[in-house]
């Protein structure tokens, strides 16, 4: 730890200066509609990110949670995507809404991105909604009367990734920007990406890396030039979800995106029986299932991981990522479970030895291409670790649920919270501050047993 961190007050004391700590970094960054995802770097609202803040809001106040949902969804596009930038009036980062070319595609008075996000928010949503209502009156209330009035635009969201992304009977759904994925630069994209050879385009002046000038743990300028040429192709069409496939140069069946559906689709029916609308329940559980079994079919059985599938190659993609794990969060075949589980926890990933925290790297410890101060291509994410973990102890495993949260307090103890972190060593990397480490934070603090990891 730096003199700087030390003099900071860094590390925390014990839990509740965490507790404290967290809440202070969603109270710096709120800017009364909604909570940045991080101060300088990503001085606006992220789709997936708001969903988790939202979680971590609901601990301290449901009503706050539910305002940031609501100013996500008031960006929703009249095809029922929700994006997976909403811009806020802070200047300063790089693709604006003008690069975009977005302005009228988008609702009236709204500045956002044109591509989506993984669809955790109904997942999300059903967590804050539990809470509330075991917290009884206005809580209970502002939870019941907000899923009663956004429940049709949830259902929009849901059925716009089905048909424009999804609709083929695959079971998984394309995304045409590794943005789309949220693991931006994974080695996952690396075949599809390479495929991909920029045309003319305006010129460009990146901001994240006059933020974090350790250009180490970034993309480089020529991975930024192929994510701006697929940004540049979608706005050729006016994001004309009917033309994106005959134009895209990067197709992706993402099988982590894909399991991610198939359990918000079961959350969202839950959340329709839970105001008495079991009419649009059974559409959600077919489209749960067919996403389900469509996870299921990609995994390799060679290697015991899901695939994602390269659309335009028209091969697999197998590589030791996270993504590979996308079974434990939707699998309906159980037989595939003890296998994920032994693979997880094996020297490869969560059992490797050198790991300064028992928890999942983004890439297998032990890839060749492993680049552990890398974004996506090798450091622990926190919120991922909250979010795989709350996945199994929905299936029952209470063990390996503490055993995460424990290790993940552990790891937060050094009090940045930071975006993502250096497996080997336990460095705090990326944009320090970040929302959504704070919130999930609160989520593992908000647990009646915490105190059992302090």
């Amino acid at each position: 730890m730096s003199a700087e961190a030390d003099a900071a007050g860094f590390p925390l004391r014990d839990l509740e200066e965490m507790r404290q700590r967290a809440r202070d970094v969603l109270a710096g960054n709120d800017l009364g509609t909604m909570v940045t995802a991080a101060p300088n770097l990503y001085p606006h609202m992220w789709s997936w990110d708001a969903a988790f803040v939202a979680t971590g809001l609901s601990t301290m106040s449901v009503a706050r949670a539910l305002q940031e949902l609501d100013h996500l969804l008031a960006a929703q596009w009249k095809s029922g995507m929700i994006p997976h930038i909403v811009f806020s009036d802070v200047p300063g980062y790089f693709p604006d809404v003008e690069r975009w070319g977005t302005r009228g595609a988008s609702p009236e008075g709204v500045q956002s991105s044109g591509i989506c996000q993984p669809p955790v928010h109904a997942t999300l949503l059903r967590r804050i909604v539990e809470r509330a209502t075991a917290a009884g009156g206005e809580d209970a209330r502002l939870a019941e009367e907000f899923t009663r009035r956004t429940l049709p635009q949830w259902i929009r969201w849901h059925a716009w990734l089905r048909s424009s992304r999804g609709g083929d009977g695959s079971g998984l759904l394309t995304i045409y920007h590794g943005w789309e994925s949220g693991m931006d630069n994974s080695p996952r994209f690396d075949g599809p990406y390479s495929r991909v050879r920029p045309g003319k385009m305006e010129p460009f002046v990146r901001t994240d890396t006059l933020k974090v000038t350790d250009l180490s743990q970034r993309p480089s300028d020529e991975e930024y030039s192929r994510y701006l040429w697929l940004v540049q192709q979608m706005a050729d069409v006016r994001f004309d979800d009917a033309r994106l496939p005959g134009v895209m140069d990067f197709q992706v069946k993402d099988v982590f995106m894909s399991a991610i559906f198939a359990a918000a689709n079961e959350d969202l029916a839950v959340l329709a029986e839970h105001i008495g609308l079991r009419g649009d329940a059974p559409r959600l559980r077919e489209w749960a299932q067919e996403f389900r079994e469509g996870v299921d079919a990609t995994v390799d059985e060679q290697t015991g991981l899901a695939r994602d599938r390269d659309v335009l190659a028209g091969e697999w993609i197998g590589l030791p990522t996270m993504a590979g794990f996308a079974p434990l969060i939707s699998t309906a075949d159980h037989s595939l479970l003890p296998r994920q589980l032994e693979i997880f926890e094996g020297p490869d990933w969560t059992g490797d030895p050198r790991l300064a925290f028992p928890l999942p790297a983004s890439t297998s410890t032990t890839y060749e291409g492993l680049k552990p101060r890398q974004y996506w291509r090798g450091p622990v994410w926190p919120v991922m670790n909250w979010y795989l973990a709350g996945c199994l102890r929905r299936r029952g495993d209470e063990a390996r649920y503490r055993r995460l949260r424990e290790a993940s307090l552990a790891q937060l103890m050094e009090g940045h919270f930071a975006e993502y972190y250096e497996p080997f060593t336990g460095e705090p990397l990326g944009s320090m501050d970040q929302s959504w480490t704070a919130a999930v934070a609160l989520e593992w603090l908000a647990d009646p047993d915490a105190a059992d990891a302090g």
